[in-house]
């Protein structure tokens, strides 16, 4: 039977203890960021800590009033929903994977949740990229005004947030990006590592993280720099500001020796 699995990126993060008490089923597996169930024999779900929604086999009207039911234990609703899917053959006669397909010779509840993690987090990583390209162009755009002007384009207090608002986002995906390494399970089952394995090579996960820490990086190199010139502008300042007071000193000394 060929049924469709499909990942959402709703909202920020998810309340997975608030949505726990209120989902009127119980988990089959449970984590501190993850959440599966088997709804039934052929439907599953898992709920993830960052923000991700995925099910099998929910045709568009499940599908919509799940999202609807979780909306009150969402954080920033996201819109537009980035979405990921595969087609799951769940009655093959072999193990095999293709683009956006793949074949299980039985279904298997383990199987099945791996399956959903590994759409999650291509899904998730596209919400990341997207942060993180955001970032980047942000960033090229004062050491473009630097490279032109030679001193940063903003005002001190517009730079320090700046900076603390890129810090917050790179401090969030930073985060969220140690839940992409392979559950302990598919270390002792050699089938859920195949399937994890593979999942990872069909959405291409490993590349499109390391392009994520690589590009976060820069952000990083940069901020620094950033951080320096504003610290530079401020010891600069205070410099200027002694010399004045100074000055005024001198000047009130000359002229009470007139006077």
């Amino acid at each position: 039977m060929k049924v469709k699995a499909v990942s959402y990126q709703i909202a920020e993060s998810i309340d997975l203890r608030a949505f726990r008490k209120a989902f009127p089923a119980e988990p089959a597996h449970e984590e501190p960021d993850e959440l599966f169930y088997a709804v039934d024999e052929q439907r599953h779900l898992s709920v993830f800590q960052y923000g991700v929604v995925s099910m099998l086999d929910y045709d568009e009207v499940r599908s919509a009033e799940l999202l609807r039911f979780m909306e009150p234990y969402c954080r920033n609703l996201l819109e537009p929903r980035l979405s990921e899917e595969i087609l799951v053959d769940t009655a093959s006669t072999r193990f095999r994977l293709g683009y956006n397909t793949i074949e299980l010779t039985h279904c298997d509840p383990e199987v099945l949740r791996i399956i959903l993690l590994n759409v999650s987090q291509s899904v998730a990583l596209d919400h990341y990229s997207q942060l993180t390209a955001a970032l980047l162009e942000e960033t090229y755009q004062h050491t473009q005004a630097l490279e032109r002007k030679g001193r940063l384009d903003m005002s001190g207090t517009r730079m320090i947030r700046y900076i603390g608002r890129t810090l917050n986002l790179k401090n969030r995906i930073s985060e969220n990006l140690y839940i992409f390494d392979s559950p302990d399970v598919t270390w002792e089952n050699e089938t859920l590592n195949r399937v994890d394995v593979g999942l990872k090579r069909t959405f291409d996960l490993q590349v499109r993280f390391r392009n994520i820490r690589d590009e976060l990086e820069i952000v990083k190199e940069n901020l620094d720099l950033f951080k320096d010139l504003v610290q530079h502008r401020k010891s600069l300042m205070l410099e200027w500001i002694v010399i004045a007071l100074i000055l005024v000193e001198v000047l009130n000394l000359l002229l009470e020796k007139l006077l």
